[in-house]
């Protein structure tokens, strides 16, 4: 009897099953975008339990539960972890078409060789089978990168983070090379002084420099950019809701700065000034040192109120935003381009709406200096599903060069999401194994096939010197 997740799973016609087993499937990965913690990495985490490795972070499963009545103790509360895992079997068998239903079961075959359907009478040999494989060095940290041939790890990092377990990574030897990538969104919040003062006091402290201007501020993130890059580091991150780019002058952003050092909230139109102003600075700090920015924009984020002050951010209430977003990105994306100052640029939409948008801007910013320099990033968040990736690659194949595409990210805190590039990569080879056996695309496997190659490893790994 075949099981659920079998070897050609997703792959629905012979030249799909031919692409994946022969040019995806042994490809390593480079997972240059994600948020798994590096204290986790540097003290090579052993997990006690599947709840510990599984569910204790992911706000994807905790929506799904209080969707299916689940209260709120089993997914953020102070259950035991057998009891919320129980209540995640139990909401298991209600996920079906919802892409947890497949990643729910490529995880647990991947890493703890199950392949019994996960419900409320499997959920105790399931239980106890992860756990005695959890056990295992295999599954460590360390392992489970080991064992998934993971190259390369962006993590996300405040430019106020010491990068103290970066260096304790680097020094331990394991063959994954983990780098720390800049994230400076909390420089934007001058509309919140009450929170943006204490981040700048924390950035006076890891730079070294005394702010009192707006100068000061400059060099201070300047200085922790230079310190990620010799950690490292080759990508810039913002999470927006959109770009910003109303350009003010030195004068008119000192001002901004020197109001919300004095306690002062911003106003939104000073808050759009000032984040355009540091956000050309970051820029060109990348472009200098040949890096890459990611723009992930769209989300609308902490939507409800009353549970965002009991839980706090990211813990499943957040969704796709409806904001304007073509305008201002092409704007930045100019500005920086008149300047000869843009960087590689990665642009991420979270509302599929924009995915035509986002693919042709891309198109207005190549100038042959390197392949895909500007990209069109794979599916973001509630768009990294069949469906969407699907979206995503016939957008880009349509407007752009789905061959310089450098693929797949976990975008994920957890140590078990990187089956997410090996059910892209079905996705993939599914997707243009139909069009080979349409006739769409020739009946040249090594064509084709190192295009899959290129797109699941070899362009990220070039894009972001991992190689």
């Amino acid at each position: 009897m075949k099981t659920f997740i079998h070897d050609d799973f997703l792959l629905g016609s012979k030249p799909a099953v031919r692409l994946y087993h022969e040019f995806a499937e042994a490809e390593p990965i480079v997972d240059y975008h994600c948020h798994l913690p590096p204290k986790d990495v540097a003290e090579n985490r052993r997990f006690n339990n599947l709840w510990e490795i599984w569910l204790e972070g992911d706000h994807y499963k905790w929506r799904a539960m209080r969707t299916n009545g689940v209260a709120e103790r089993f997914c953020t509360g102070d259950a035991d972890p057998f009891e919320k895992f129980m209540a995640w079997a139990k909401t298991v068998p209600h996920t079906l078409r919802n892409p947890l239903y497949h990643w729910t079961h490529l995880e647990l075959k991947r890493y703890f060789d199950v392949d019994v359907l996960l419900n409320e009478g499997s959920a105790k040999a399931v239980w106890d089978q992860a756990n005695e494989k959890l056990a295992s060095a295999d599954l460590s940290a360390h392992g489970i990168l080991r064992k998934f041939q993971v190259r390369l790890v962006g993590t996300t990092d405040d430019p106020v983070d010491s990068l103290a377990h970066h260096k304790a990574i680097a020094a331990s030897g394991i063959p994954t090379r983990v780098v720390p990538t800049y994230r400076p969104d909390k420089a934007l919040n001058v509309h919140l002084p009450q929170v943006w003062n204490p981040w700048v006091q924390a950035l006076e402290k890891a730079a070294g420099v005394s702010i009192s201007k707006l100068a000061d501020l400059l060099e201070a993130l300047k200085k922790r950019h230079d310190f990620f890059g010799e950690m490292g580091g080759r990508a810039s991150d913002h999470g927006l809701e959109r770009c910003f780019a109303v350009f003010p002058t030195d004068a008119e952003a000192g001002a901004i700065f020197a109001k919300a050092r004095s306690g002062q909230a911003a106003t939104r139109e000073e808050q759009e000034k000032f984040a355009s102003y540091i956000m050309l600075h970051v820029g060109r700090w990348n472009a200098e040192k040949g890096w890459a920015m990611q723009l992930h924009l769209g989300a609308r984020r902490s939507n409800n109120t009353r549970l965002f002050k009991a839980l706090g951010p990211d813990t499943g209430f957040d969704s796709i935003g409806d904001f304007p977003q073509v305008d201002a990105l092409a704007q930045f994306l100019d500005r920086l381009d008149q300047e000869n100052a843009l960087p590689k640029t990665v642009l991420y939409n979270l509302n599929p709406a924009d995915n035509y948008a986002f693919a042709t801007m891309i198109g207005n910013f190549q100038d042959g200096s390197i392949p895909g320099k500007l990209q069109f990033g794979s599916g973001w968040w509630f768009l990294d599903q069949k469906e969407a990736m699907e979206w995503q690659m016939n957008a880009l194949s349509n407007l752009g060069l789905l061959s310089r595409f450098i693929g797949m990210l976990t975008d994920s805190r957890s140590f078990m999401s990187y089956p997410r590039h090996e059910y892209f990569r079905r996705v993939l080879c599914n997707l243009l194994g139909r069009d080979m056996e349409s006739g769409e695309l020739p009946d040249d496997y090594e064509l084709v096939g190192g295009m899959v190659r290129n797109i699941c490893y070899a362009n990220a790994r070039d894009y972001l010197q991992a190689g």
